[in-house]
């Protein structure tokens, strides 16, 4: 099984990123895919190729990683590239908020070493993937078309491990939901 572990913004958050995102789509070179908006969400943690016996174990280590985190108030805010292939829009919150998150993030990689997952060494930069190209593109019009959104504040009250089917059709189902601590980091 492919895996990773995100939070899913709430339903109004991604209604307002829609409407955003649509504002600035006319103008997308035609190699941009978008993603579609049933599968945006915040990756903490992106695991690989799991097998699919041990995604049972890999979500007792994200609950027991996940105890004593509380729930981060953010917001998507903006827009920006990776290289000229991604685009992608921005999270923002409180240094405390931001500091969870950067932990949560942490406990995600910490779990899926723990199982025995591949998961990337590499500094967490978090972000919501919009679209990706097929090849080098001009995204800066897309990132500019974004620049000054910014979208209702929430509350990241779950991290979800989810399993990711790629192809012509890409689904992602969730196999656990782990909430996290009641009290907030604004």
């Amino acid at each position: 099984m492919r895996l990773f572990a995100a939070l899913v913004p709430p339903a109004s958050v991604l209604d307002d990123l829609a409407e955003a995102v649509g504002r600035g789509r006319a103008g997308a070179p035609p190699s941009v895919r978008w993603s579609s908006r049933e599968r945006w969400h915040l990756t903490l943690a992106f695991y690989g190729e799991v097998d699919a016996d041990r995604a049972p174990e890999l979500a007792g280590h994200l609950a027991r990683a996940a105890e004593g985190v509380p729930a981060p108030v953010l917001s998507l805010a903006g827009a920006g590239r990776f290289g000229q292939q991604v685009l992608w829009a921005g999270v923002r919150g409180a240094p405390d908020a931001l500091a969870a998150l950067d932990r949560l993030a942490a406990a995600a990689v910490a779990a899926g070493r723990a199982v025995g997952a591949a998961v990337e060494d590499r500094p967490y930069r978090p972000h919501l993937t919009l679209a990706r190209s097929r090849g080098p593109a001009d995204l800066d019009p897309l990132v500019a078309a974004l620049a000054d959104w910014s979208g209702p504040p929430w509350t990241a009250d779950a991290l979800r491990l989810v399993a990711s089917t790629p192809g012509a059709r890409p689904a992602h189902d969730v196999l656990a939901t782990v909430p996290l601590a009641a009290g907030t980091q604004r």
